[in-house]
């Protein structure tokens, strides 16, 4: 049996996809500064990611990564990039105990982001697990 071919006859129907713009003007700023890294995240009020940065994707390694500079850097990665949404006003949400949390709110406020509330939300047991052993240096 020979094969037919059905392809003579169709034309090749091309969808062009329409680029969603939507504004965002308020968000939510979420900072996680570990001792080893910093990540930002940026989302509407929903929590629908916007941006995002971390202190290892602005190209930091090792432990320059848990810089304050670092931080910082990656706070303006993410405002930037997030400002193309529109976004102007933003809450700061807090969380860990690295060195990256206060530049990073610096490097929020330098690109030009109103920051209208800073929260720390460090996530602290009440008796919960036991702790790891004491680091001895």
């Amino acid at each position: 049996m020979a094969k037919k071919d059905f392809s003579a006859g169709k034309k090749a129907s091309s969808k062009i996809k329409k680029k969603i713009t939507r504004t965002v003007p308020s968000g939510i700023v979420h900072v996680k500064a570990t001792f080893n890294n910093t990540i930002i995240t940026i989302t509407d009020p929903s929590g629908n990611v916007i941006a995002w940065a971390s202190a290892g994707k602005g190209n930091f390694s090792g432990s320059r990564k848990s810089s304050a500079f670092a931080g910082t850097i990656a706070a303006q990665d993410a405002a930037k990039s997030a400002m193309n949404y529109g976004l102007k006003e933003v809450e700061v949400y807090l969380k860990g105990p690295g060195a990256g949390r206060e530049s990073a709110v610096r490097g929020l406020q330098s690109v030009g982001l109103i920051i209208t509330l800073i929260k720390d939300e460090t996530p602290i047991p009440h008796n919960g697990c036991r702790p790891r052993k004491r680091r001895r240096v």
